[in-house]
């Protein structure tokens, strides 16, 4: 992905940046994406786990908070002239030198 890092402009948000919370039982936490990345035709929310974490219930409610703050700001964005906006959520061995962000997006997209 080094070489990906020259199309895309990345930030790590700071808590509160994007005001996403989940349900988890009687709780409703913060949640904060792990990257964002702009590029020429889209916006991109990253999460990154532990392969054996993919399928916990935390881990599932987070994503389905992002892929629909995603949904909200695509739609938003069609309005405004804005870029879309896609969620992937992708397990940490996956993420190596040699991936590209489309050959993730192509497997880990959640939208």
């Amino acid at each position: 992905m080094i070489l990906e890092r020259e199309k895309f402009k990345w930030f790590r948000p700071r808590k509160g940046q994007f005001q996403l919370f989940y349900k988890w039982g009687a709780e409703q936490p913060e949640y904060q994406p792990d990257f964002v990345a702009e590029g020429t035709d889209k916006i991109l929310m990253l999460e990154t786990k532990r392969a054996n974490q993919m399928e916990d219930a935390e881990v599932l409610a987070k994503r389905d908070t992002g892929v629909k703050w995603c949904l909200l700001a695509t739609e938003y964005a069609r309005t405004t002239g804005g870029k879309p906006w896609e969620y992937a959520l992708i397990p940490h061995d996956a993420a190596k030198d040699n991936m590209t962000i489309d050959g993730l997006l192509g497997r880990y997209r959640c939208i």
